[in-house]
């Protein structure tokens, strides 16, 4: 396990800039350690941060090839940074690579979190805390808004995917479909679409090409595909067979041990529909994460959501760890281990969450890596998921309709309508969308002038 597994191409190269030494799993480790600790900014920060780590300074993969990968994991539901990571540990050092670096993606982050949980629940009520949270609800509401703008510029390319987005927030906002068939819907359109007006719903653009180069990689261009990552009929079984062991196991112990209906129990059957509803990245399966974590369990409340999607934008990792939160506050009030064991039963239910999140990412990753040259480009499988990303872009509107309700009118309509908290909110957005602040300082900055506000209205 000490030796790389990837094998240098013995082809010369162009390049005469020396090609990096091999690196080890250890060495491999450590960074993918230190990578969980710093992958702040959300899956563009963390991929551009990969970029410059990976293809420009260590030099470990090629422009050519970083893209290739990514441009596979964007299709995938799940957090791309994490399955890029993934994907990239795979290549290097096989099977234990790739789960040690998409685990380490993910686990400082949980682990912060889960502080972070127990903080706001224990301490919340301090005007500290609330004074704090005052200022970044607003923030959160404008972070949606760009969310929308950026995934809207970039996937609404003609009138049909424009009529797909309208569609899905009508269908959300008014009808209150759920957001499996809005998805289903989305996909059936994208794939009937793409036989009748395929230009229409070609992949376009994604990440671009590789036109740049940073010098000799370990992983080149011309370095061949090592033979343990070339597809088998037997390999894809095996994948298949351990990842259905790895879900069933826990599940049935769940079962067994509470009963299906028991609170741990259902996170875990709930968050692996959400691990398969995330095309788009997390904003897009928020609004089913509401669904069923506040409207159907009643986990937590509306105001409690908004409040974890700010913690969840403030630390490392993938935005979709705000699954953390919302099943440890929902193990903690429903105090499933008695009330003197709070603490142990929001963290069993966020690790819980955690597991049953990313367990699909894995597999993705591990059981079609091989694939991922023959799936490139194909319109048959292209096409419905450029439909669902248009749908995900009107989703993501009613998202930030939601959470702009509950800031700027607290109490309900019947009640006052917050000016401070609209004038945060149109600060922040002009913030975020003209000026380009990043997400930390913006929150940051919002969360002090909350503090100061609460502080002279005390």
């Amino acid at each position: 396990m000490n030796q790389p597994a990837f094998h240098i191409a013995s082809q010369p190269l162009a390049d005469n800039a020396p090609r990096p030494p091999a690196v080890s799993f250890w060495q491999a480790f450590v960074f993918w350690l230190k990578l969980g600790f710093i992958s702040f900014g959300g899956p563009a920060g963390q991929i551009s941060l990969m970029h410059q780590e990976l293809v420009e300074q260590r030099r470990w993969i090629s422009e050519r090839r970083f893209l290739h990968a990514l441009n596979y994991c964007m299709l995938l539901p799940g957090p791309e940074a994490q399955q890029l990571a993934t994907y990239i540990g795979w290549l290097m050092h096989r099977t234990w690579g790739g789960i040690v670096a998409g685990a380490l993606f993910v686990l400082p982050s949980l682990l912060i979190l889960i502080v972070l949980s127990w903080v706001y629940l224990a301490f919340g009520d301090l005007p500290l805390v609330a004074g704090l949270f005052y200022g970044i609800k607003p923030a959160v509401t404008a972070i949606v808004l760009q969310a929308a703008h950026r995934m809207g510029s970039r996937a609404l390319r003609n009138r049909w995917l424009w009529g797909i987005a309208l569609a899905s927030f009508v269908a959300i906002f008014a009808l209150d479909l759920p957001f499996p068939a809005i998805v289903a819907g989305a996909a059936l359109i994208g794939y009937v679409g793409g036989r009748l007006a395929p230009d229409k719903f070609a992949v376009g653009g994604g990440h671009g090409q590789a036109d740049k180069s940073f010098g000799r990689a370990l992983i080149d261009d011309e370095t061949p595909t090592p033979e343990y990552a070339s597809f088998r009929w037997i390999r894809l079984a095996r994948v298949a067979l351990v990842g259905a062991l790895l879900w069933i196991l826990p599940m049935g112990l769940l079962t067994l041990v509470y009963g299906w209906h028991h609170t741990l129990t259902q996170v875990g059957w709930f968050f692996t529909k959400a691990a398969l509803l995330t095309f788009g990245g997390a904003y897009a399966v928020l609004p089913y994460v509401y669904q069923g974590a506040v409207v159907e369990y009643g986990w937590l409340t509306p105001t409690q959501m908004i409040d974890g999607l700010a913690l969840g934008e403030t630390t490392p990792g993938p935005l979709i760890m705000v699954v953390a939160f919302v099943s440890f506050v929902g193990a903690y009030v429903k105090a499933v281990f008695g009330p003197d064991a709070l603490f142990l039963a929001g963290a069993v239910a966020a690790a819980l969450a955690t597991w049953f999140t990313f367990l699909p990412s894995f597999l993705f990753i591990l059981a079609g890596g091989p694939l991922v040259e023959s799936t490139h480009g194909d319109l048959k499988f292209t096409a419905p998921l450029t439909g669902i990303t248009a749908a995900v872009v009107g989703v993501i509107v009613n998202l930030a309709f939601f959470f702009g309700y509950h800031v700027l009118w607290p109490k309900g309509l019947d009640g006052p309508f917050d000016v401070v908290s609209a004038l945060i909110t149109l600060g922040a957005a002009i913030a975020l969308l003209r000026f380009k602040v990043g997400v930390i300082p913006l929150i940051a900055a919002c969360a002090s002038f909350g503090l100061v506000v609460k502080t002279l209205t005390a």
